[in-house]
């Protein structure tokens, strides 16, 4: 095997050198029945001698148009021959309108990724085996070392360079507003709202000095110590019940004005400019503080971190709920008809895009490949590919030739 030859390239060319053989074989078989017969013009050894002149003719002559298109032939510089080489950029240039042409169209692309059921095929193989395992495993493979090699002066540099001046610049507060107000059409904050009123009756229940120690610090100097003492345990019994009462009342008296206050915030997040210049001052304020950033990187790495080990967790919760998520995705792709089809029709309005938009810088990689090539390398490729192929034309020229010069004695002998 010549150095730098691929495998599959190794088997063209024992396979081109295979037909080169048999059809100078031929050639020479003929050259030798000729030469024994040559003496002999008569009879049926005639038919044999003319039919191998012609044989050695038809083999000669396609020989010389074979070899023409790759080289000189015998290394003479006969004119219109080592044709490829001396043609390469039109070569090149034909082969990129070629695939421009026919292949890179936008129907054919969605006629051939709709005949193929892409989405199905994929469906099917994810389901089959350990397929759904080797994603996730290679998923998490790659995630995990691209986590792994994002460094924290890095992730610094795009929060203070792009993240805060965006911030700082763009007009946050109709956003906000209309974030909010989402939020509440759909009781969404709800259970933010139960969790901190748990937290804040668990605390009340839990720090009955502290909340008393305040209480008596408010109280008046002129009042009895033992009578701040019974006001502070009062007023901390009915704060706690407050709380409680909120937490167990849906409709809540209080939940109800939080309610409003919310979507009054809301909306004049939107449309009052007061409202909305506060925000904006309160938005500056925040981003100016030099411990946005740092405890902005501190949370991008306790988050990287936590991923990376979950990813790393073969039997994690991370990965167990991927790989199940990506088997009933696989499944889904198979028995819903609905999913599936639009699913191929979104990889075809890709593939469409992607070549009427780019087809032909794609195509422009078959010229740019080509040009990089010198005459002789680019007629080697060319050869190793399609030259098997063409040792039949010797071959043919061959058998074919001698038919012809057996026709012609016998059309000359009948005359």
């Amino acid at each position: 095997m010549p150095e730098g030859l691929s495998e599959g390239d190794a088997v063209r060319l024992r396979g081109l050198r295979k037909m080169r053989a048999l059809a100078l074989s031929l050639l020479i078989l003929a050259a030798i029945i000729y030469v024994l017969t040559r003496e002999h013009d008569t009879g049926w050894l005639g038919y044999v001698n003319a039919g191998s002149e012609a044989a050695m003719v038809g083999a000669i002559a396609d020989w010389f148009a074979v070899t023409a298109l790759f080289r000189h032939p015998l290394g003479l510089p006969i004119p219109h021959t080592a044709i490829i080489p001396n043609r390469k950029a039109s070569l090149g240039e034909s082969l990129q309108e070629f695939v421009a042409d026919n292949f890179l169209k936008e129907d054919v692309i969605r006629e051939r990724i709709g005949s193929a059921g892409v989405s199905r095929r994929a469906g099917e193989w994810v389901v089959a085996g350990n397929h759904a395992d080797r994603i996730v495993n290679e998923g998490s493979r790659i995630l995990a070392d691209v986590l792994s090699h994002v460094r924290e002066t890095d992730v610094a540099a795009v929060i203070q360079e792009a993240l805060i001046p965006r911030l700082q610049e763009e007009e946050l507060s109709p956003v906000v507003g209309q974030l909010l107000d989402e939020v509440l059409r759909d009781d969404a904050h709800r259970g933010l709202v139960d969790l901190a009123v748990d937290e804040l009756g668990r605390w009340l229940l839990h720090n009955h000095d502290e909340v008393a120690a305040l209480i008596e610090n408010r109280a008046p100097s002129w009042t009895p110590q033992w009578l701040d003492k019974r006001v502070a345990t009062w007023v901390h019994e009915q704060v706690v019940e407050f709380v409680a009462d909120i937490g167990r009342t849906p409709d809540h008296a209080a939940r109800i004005a939080l309610d409003n206050w919310l979507r009054d915030l809301a909306k004049d997040l939107q449309h009052d400019p007061d409202t909305m210049a506060r925000f904006e001052r309160l938005k500056l304020r925040m981003l100016a503080q030099p411990g946005v950033s740092t405890t902005s990187v501190q949370l991008w790495d306790a988050l990287r971190r936590a991923l990376i080990g979950s990813l790393g967790d073969e039997t994690g919760l991370l990965r167990t709920r991927a790989k199940e998520e990506i088997e009933r995705f696989g499944r889904r792709l198979i028995e819903d008809e609905a999913l599936s089809t639009r699913v191929d029709t979104t990889i075809s309005n890709v593939a469409a895009y992607a070549v009427n938009h780019y087809g032909h810088e794609v195509a422009t990689i078959i010229s740019a490949t080509v040009n990089r090539w010198d005459g002789k390398e680019t007629a080697e490729r060319i050869e190793l590919h399609v030259g098997r192929d063409l040792q039949f034309i010797r071959i043919n020229g061959t058998v074919v030739g001698g038919l012809a010069g057996l026709v012609i004695h016998a059309i000359s002998t009948v005359i």
